[in-house]
């Protein structure tokens, strides 16, 4: 028997609550892992509270991300014994995930932990650092070079955020974050950021192109965040797009695009192939510095998951969350 965060819904109402789970319930896949840790993200949040439009069947165990120890496995890849981490693929949406001390997984799925990573650091960088590896990777597949002037990053307080600045601010980058929480000045700094805008500058609809500013963009945000932060990047500039905390809309004109020569370059997560996850994962376990990500990460209980989830949605959670699932 273990024990996980189980999402039921009745009456369009969703209920969150821990509960024992004999390994027979698991779902079928080739391999069974023991979690050490996972953590609580954005999407998780909006599962446990919420519900849709993340769950996708009921009842669902949340936590798209886990790290662990393989337990069983059926695919000739894996050992017993082997250390892995899970991002993605649909867990805690349609297939069971890792806000659990068990879970059953496709091997496929998993991708070896580093060195000098433990599970704890991994879940700290978790789906948020592994996007804003993804994120800065895009940038420099453009040809993004520190020279080329200053980088926004919006959504800066939250995970992605932080990891984002932390990641371009190490290889040089001037970057310039972009938050609603003013009194996260002094932690966006510490981060590695030269100065801190107010999200409002950029929250509200705009013109179809406005002063150039950036060289390059990592945005989390979407809606009239990304419209706006388009229509002020530099010529030839990128935009990093992951994410929708502002909202899915996009009003967006062709400006940017064909009169400056701007790229916004969607980046995904969830169904990323497997060399791009092993370049990623590679690159934080070497580029991401240790002291940095103690700092902009907590670690809670599973059963404290439940309770936290509305308040990220509500924006009041710095940086990363980190579940150790045995507490």
């Amino acid at each position: 028997m273990s024990q996980a965060i189980v999402l039921t819904q009745e009456h369009g109402n969703v209920h969150a609550a821990i509960r024992r789970i004999d390994d027979s319930e698991l779902p079928p896949a080739d391999t069974r892992l023991r979690i050490e840790f996972s953590s609580l993200n954005y999407k998780d949040a909006l599962a446990i509270a919420r519900g849709d439009p993340v769950v996708r069947a009921w009842p669902m165990v949340p936590g798209i991300d886990g790290a662990g120890v393989v337990e069983h496995s059926e695919h000739p890849a894996l050992r017993v014994g082997d250390r892995v981490i899970l991002n993605g693929w649909g867990v805690g949406e349609k297939h069971w995930g890792c806000l659990a001390q068990k879970a059953s997984v496709m091997g496929d799925w998993l991708v070896p932990l580093p060195p000098g990573l433990d599970s704890r650091s991994a879940m700290a960088l978790g789906t948020a650092g592994y996007t804003a590896m993804l994120c800065v990777m895009k940038l420099e597949d453009h040809g993004l070079r520190p020279s080329d002037g200053e980088v926004l990053v919006t959504g800066a307080a939250g995970g992605v955020g932080s990891v984002a600045i932390a990641l371009l601010a190490g290889r040089g980058f001037k970057v310039v974050a972009s938050t609603g929480r003013p009194e996260e000045a002094a932690y966006l700094k510490a981060m590695g950021a030269c100065d801190v805008i107010d999200r409002a500058s950029l929250s509200s609809p705009g013109k179809p192109l406005g002063r150039e500013r950036w060289a390059g963009v990592v945005d989390s945000v979407g809606s009239h965040t990304l419209a706006n932060a388009c229509a002020t990047t530099r010529y030839g500039g990128v935009v990093a797009a992951c994410g929708l905390a502002q909202g899915m809309d996009l009003s967006q004109t062709v400006a940017p695009f064909i009169l400056r020569g701007v790229t916004l370059a969607g980046v995904d997560s969830v169904m990323a192939p497997r060399e791009l996850r092993l370049r990623a994962w590679s690159r934080l376990a070497d580029e991401m510095d240790r002291a940095l990500l103690a700092s902009l990460s907590q670690t809670i209980g599973l059963r404290d998951a439940i309770g936290l989830a509305p308040q990220l949605l509500a924006g009041k959670v710095r940086g990363r969350v980190v579940v150790n699932v045995h507490e």
